[in-house]
């Protein structure tokens, strides 16, 4: 067995295991850094958005004797608007520009026949209004309202609603790291984009969901043992998911990484930057929010109901007595309640060993 797969197995096994739960005000502290970061870059510089959601033109010519750069200028000139240009298959080229109507459309696309010296018919102009480009805007927001309520629901039905809100609270984490990025790298914002950003909330809540489920199996019965508290407990989940969330999200964003520095980079496909950031971000996103967002926050809305919290002071109260002189004697006595208070010192329980445990317990 490889380094990597036994490592997992002993963290499923709670051989070894990492201290999630308790630093999370570490990894909150890292994630509202970040927030603050993305929303600034959004506030101060917004958003690039394509011609799908504002409105303009796009001219696609035959190879031609020029590069980009004179072509971007070209059209800049003609329009009196910025101009994105890329190079397409075969030396052609693709002009795009923003805030253009039918007229001033024909008028760029004379200027272009004779600065870049290419027949007017061979320029193909395509035209798309901003009323078209806002009811597409509004069907996205619309379709990612509905999905966070669906989540919201499914995950409160399934789990229960603490769950369903640390989901939520991740998704939007996700959401705004990645505009966040858009912003501040300039990339523009186009329908691939939005297709990326609702697959990337799919992929994050696949992840926070794995972990939520071994959660939910390994408190099934935490009020029946005195032995761990729900922290240990979903410490014991994260780690015993760590290696698969960790090998799942590796192999999702080698692809994705060839997209976008690859096609992107090097092979100057620009239209490709606009899925595969989207892709790239939120996928590394979704699975940091999953293990150190996500579940951290269920511990602390959890410790805050009554009977968890005086599992908890129990199982603190337990452990300093058995620190004590008196308590190691009345260990080897036999206690009294034949559980073994020092046992807390071994891995959480497995799904369904808490009721055997305390059985076993009274047994002895």
């Amino acid at each position: 067995m490889s380094r990597l797969g036994t490592l997992g197995a002993r963290l499923h096994r709670g051989e070894v295991g990492y201290d999630f739960i308790g630093k999370r005000m570490l990894w909150y502290g890292v994630s509202v850094l970040i927030t603050i970061t993305a929303a600034l870059g959004l506030g101060l510089q917004g958003l690039n958005m394509g011609i799908e959601f504002s409105g303009g033109a796009v001219f696609s010519t035959p190879a031609a004797g020029v590069s980009a750069t004179q072509a971007e200028q070209a059209a800049e000139r003609a329009s009196g608007h910025p101009a994105l240009v890329q190079e397409l298959g075969g030396g052609g080229l693709r002009i795009q520009i923003s805030e253009v109507d039918t007229d001033r459309s024909d008028r760029i696309k004379a200027a272009l026949w004779e600065e870049l010296d290419i027949p007017a018919k061979a320029i193909n102009a395509d035209l798309v209004g901003p009323s078209w480009g806002e009811q597409i805007a509004n069907k996205a927001w619309l379709g990612l309202g509905v999905f966070m309520a669906l989540v919201v629901v499914y995950l409160a039905i399934a789990f229960e609603w603490r769950m369903a809100v640390a989901a939520l609270v991740a998704l939007v984490h996700d959401l705004t790291i990645t505009t966040g990025v858009y912003a501040l790298v300039g990339f523009e914002v186009s329908v691939g984009t939005v297709i990326g950003l609702l697959t990337i909330l799919g992929y994050s809540l696949y992840d926070t969901v794995v972990v939520f489920d071994s959660l939910k199996e390994s408190s099934r019965n935490i009020l029946e043992q005195n032995r761990w508290t729900y922290s240990e407990i979903a410490n014991r989940s994260i780690n015993g998911t760590l290696v698969r969330s960790v090998n799942t999200t590796v192999v999702a964003l080698l692809p994705v990484a060839g997209l976008l520095f690859i096609g992107g980079g090097v092979l100057g496909a620009g239209m490709l930057n606009d899925i595969s950031l989207s892709l790239f971000v939120g996928l590394a996103a979704g699975a940091y929010s999953s293990i150190f967002i996500a579940t951290p926050l269920v511990t602390d809305l959890k410790e805050r109901e009554p009977r968890i919290a005086a599992l908890r002071e129990q199982v603190l109260a337990k452990r300093a007595s058995a620190a004590t002189p008196d308590g190691a004697r009345a260990e080897e006595s036999g206690g009294t309640d034949g559980v073994a208070v020092t046992a807390a010192a071994g891995p959480p329980p497995q799904p369904g060993e808490h009721g055997r445990d305390r059985t076993a317990g009274r047994r002895a």
